[in-house]
């Protein structure tokens, strides 16, 4: 019996779409049944054309499925991505979030394992506060934090976030450095989970 986890999460050049692509990696590589999921777009298509990383992002990535509550509800833990916007929460995710309000009264999130993983421009612009900011949702929903913490090597080597995977936007696309911190990431939310549910985490 496998567990479901579900990797919601929003990116507007990429970044953060790669980490999710490698936390989704790590959960099956545990023997997770994964949803990748991404949060709708919001921006307008003046605003996305003015950056051309973005426009490419946005025509490169039309077949992964948007997020919907079906997949909230579906999941047996959460694994939330965003790019930093001034510290906080991207709005295209932020407003996924705050559709959840009907599962939450219904205590569909109370008691599942959730992380979260980050991407700012700069090393030191916002990263842990954003992590933090999700990890403010999951405290609402009654789920339970899974951080990385300093549990495995790979998070020293990615530079030693203990909050959740993040990467500096500025350095350019993710290195495999950080892309197998998040992949530990999804491999430990996935073997709480199982520890959780009564099943073999290994």
């Amino acid at each position: 019996m496998s567990v479901k986890v579900a990797v919601i999460y929003y990116s507007a050049t990429g970044a953060v779409h790669q980490l999710a692509q490698a936390v989704a990696e790590g959960a099956e590589k545990a023997g997770a049944e994964v949803r990748l999921r991404r949060a709708a777009e919001l921006a307008p298509d003046a605003a996305i054309d003015a950056n051309p990383a973005w426009r490419a992002h946005v025509d490169a990535t039309g077949d992964i499925e948007v997020a919907t509550l079906d997949d909230v509800e579906w999941a047996d833990a959460y694994a939330f991505g965003s790019p930093t916007r001034f510290g906080n929460v991207a709005a295209q995710l932020k407003q996924f979030i705050d559709t959840t309000g009907g599962l939450w009264q219904r205590g569909v999130t109370a008691d599942k394992p959730a992380t979260a993983f980050t991407s700012a421009h700069n090393l030191h612009g916002g990263n842990e506060s954003t992590l933090l900011a999700l990890y403010n949702t999951f405290h609402h929903w009654g789920s339970i934090i899974v951080s990385p913490g300093f549990t495995d090597p790979s998070v020293y080597a990615a530079g030693g976030n203990p909050y959740g995977t993040a990467h500096p936007g500025a350095n350019g696309a993710p290195s495999e450095t950080v892309l197998q911190a998040a992949r530990y990431q999804g491999e430990r939310l996935t073997k709480v989970t199982k520890r959780l549910k009564g099943l073999a985490a290994d």
